[in-house]
């Protein structure tokens, strides 16, 4: 029997995943100091991914410089005619 024939016949060996409680979660609030953990913790995964987003974005007007020129002068077309 092949390599390939025998992990046909073995049964699939995944886990299934039940609903989780917000119990379970370790950011889940269970009193007024750890909804401020969890706050606290929910900003600075927040912050990050705004960092990482910026990063992001600065790389790709690097990498692609007309598309970014481009985006750049749509951008000031729009505050051009942007009335208050």
């Amino acid at each position: 029997m092949s390599d390939r024939e025998w992990k046909r016949d073995e049964p699939a060996t995944r886990e299934r995943r039940e609903p989780r409680d917000a119990r379970d979660e370790p950011d889940a609030p269970t009193s007024t100091e750890h909804a401020q953990e969890s706050d606290a913790a929910r900003r600075r995964r927040r912050a990050q991914f705004l960092r990482e987003l910026h990063e992001a974005k600065q790389l790709r007007d690097r990498v692609q410089p007309r598309r970014a020129r481009a985006a750049r002068m749509r951008q000031q077309m729009r505050m051009r005619t942007f009335r208050w």
